[in-house]
């Protein structure tokens, strides 16, 4: 049963006593602050020294370094499982690494985990994910299919959730990024789908989904191809039809048109 305080609202509590003033925990005793006189500057003064491991540690190196070092999804998935770097991890349920057929031809690549995924552990679950599956439906596509051709490969950006779904950050985001890389070359599809602002990002390095999608582009050497998300479609019925525009040139492009 879910807890009625999640893990994002003890964070957000935490951060509003820290703005109030409350530093430090409960301590067993009653500690007399004005008898500590002349103490106080030089406990101030002492800064917190973090082992030079930890201070110097390049969160973007590493990440490059064990997604290199995975030679395959298993392997992938638990080299992010204990990527320590990404605060995010923190604060998720699960770890939501991907769904459909390894090897299908196509592969979406979407933003991050919202609530319902988050809770399942797959992506794309929740209302845009049902939206997702009716949209490939309509091209002859289903992340269910046994059949390489006609099934497709579903991962984020972020496999953590995002405390209230809000946007990943730019740090998130590189740091992220080798994962990406190597998941998307062990999945080893034909074609990208680019679902969204901050996979055009990852991918491609531009932002401005209204703008780009529907434009076929190279990603890591794969045709990418961005279009809006279905959460963006929800709340946007009238881009539909743009989107369907999109469905069919994926369509063409799987068939050689």
């Amino acid at each position: 049963m879910e807890s009625v305080l999640e893990c994002e609202w003890a964070l957000a509590l935490l951060e509003w006593q820290a703005e109030l003033g409350a530093d430090e925990a409960i301590l067993d005793a009653p500690v007399d602050r004005y008898g500590e006189g002349a103490k106080a500057p030089a406990v101030l003064a002492a800064p917190a020294v973090l082992p030079a491991t930890a201070a110097d540690a390049d969160p973007v190196a590493e990440a490059q370094a064990l997604a290199a070092a995975a030679p395959d999804l298993d392997a992938l998935r638990a080299a992010m499982a204990g990527f320590p770097h990404c605060a995010l991890r923190e604060g998720a349920r699960t770890l939501v690494f991907a769904d459909g057929l390894p090897g299908a031809r196509v592969l979406v690549l979407g933003e991050a985990p919202g609530r319902e995924e988050d809770l399942v552990g797959r992506p794309f679950v929740g209302a845009a994910g049902q939206m997702l599956d009716r949209m490939l439906a309509a091209i002859g596509l289903d992340r269910a299919a046994p059949d390489p051709a006609n099934a497709v490969y579903i991962t984020n950006v972020l496999p953590w959730r995002p405390p209230q779904n809000r946007d990943p950050s730019p740090a998130e985001i590189s740091m992220m990024r080798p994962f990406v890389m190597r998941h998307i070359a062990l999945a080893a599809p034909q074609i990208l789908v680019l679902m969204g602002n901050h996979a055009c990002d990852a991918v491609l390095g531009r932002r401005g989904i209204l703008r780009l999608r529907g434009q076929w582009a190279e990603g890591l050497g794969l045709p990418a191809l961005p279009m809006t998300h279905p959460s963006y479609l929800l709340r946007t019925p009238a881009a539909k039809r743009e989107a369907w525009a999109d469905l069919l040139s994926l369509r063409a492009r799987l068939d050689g048109r």
